[in-house]
């Protein structure tokens, strides 16, 4: 029987978190995120049992066009007609991305590294920017929001902060969402933040033997509305709640 041990943001040895929270340019409350009991093949099995869905989940964010059917369909090596070279592009860029997040997760070949992080944004915004799988080198805006992300000279070295202090914390929940709201809210890449740092949260999970976490499709809207106010005020709190109640582990309960 699978249980949960109670775990929340405050179960850290050291209570002080100020450099952490300017390291990352963000900050929280404290909020209980229940992690389960260790068990990396549970979660890989129940990841390759909703392989399709969770690519669905990740294009339908992005304003994919394809149905689920569809999806399955073009998983499955067949062409599915009617549809933009680049929506099906966009899907196979997951499917490649979902694909080296596992294999690292097998082979415990993962690292909380710019290497990873880079190598994921190479294959998941394939085709989508000029410049894949590097930091971009100028400014860019996020749509929706004033928030205006940090000039690229200073990325490798709020990378590297940011890295540094999230390694203090204990709860994988925890430092996986914050990873994925560190790499959202700074915009390391031209294109595919959201997707690369999607990518390097879960597989903090994994590698901690803790389910996935992905938005269904029918929480797009509160996703995209939750981010907006998370970059305009720079408060992770509703956040952290959100995306904590999203494993994949809810669907596989009666």
């Amino acid at each position: 029987m699978e249980m949960d041990t109670p775990a929340s943001t405050a179960d850290d040895p050291a209570p002080e978190r100020s450099a952490l929270f300017a390291a990352l340019g963000f900050s929280w409350e404290p909020v209980t995120l229940p992690v389960a009991e260790p068990d990396k093949p549970r979660a890989l099995f129940r990841l390759g049992k909703l392989y399709s869905e969770l690519v669905y989940d990740i294009v339908h964010l992005e304003g994919n066009a394809y149905t689920f059917p569809e999806i399955q369909t073009l998983l499955d090596g067949i062409t599915v007609g009617g549809r933009t070279i680049s929506d099906t592009e966009q899907i196979l860029n997951q499917r490649d991305s979902l694909n080296l997040m596992v294999k690292l997760a097998k082979e415990d070949g993962f690292a909380v590294s710019k290497e990873i992080f880079c190598g994921f944004n190479e294959l998941a915004a394939r085709g989508e920017a000029l410049v894949t799988g590097a930091f971009r080198t100028s400014g860019v805006g996020i749509g929706g929001t004033e928030w205006k992300p940090p000039p690229s000279e200073k990325l490798d070295d709020i990378f590297n902060q940011g890295v540094k202090e999230l390694a203090q914390l204990q709860n994988p929940l925890e430092k996986g969402i914050a990873f994925f709201l560190f790499g959202a809210r700074n915009q390391f890449f031209f294109d595919g933040n959201k997707r690369s740092s999607r990518l390097m949260m879960n597989s903090i999970l994994l590698n901690a033997g803790q389910d996935i976490i992905t938005v269904p499709a029918k929480k797009r809207q509160d996703f995209n509305a939750k981010m907006v106010d998370f970059y305009t005020q720079g408060n992770a709190t509703s956040m952290m709640e959100f995306l904590g109640s999203l494993q994949i582990k809810s669907r596989f309960e009666s």
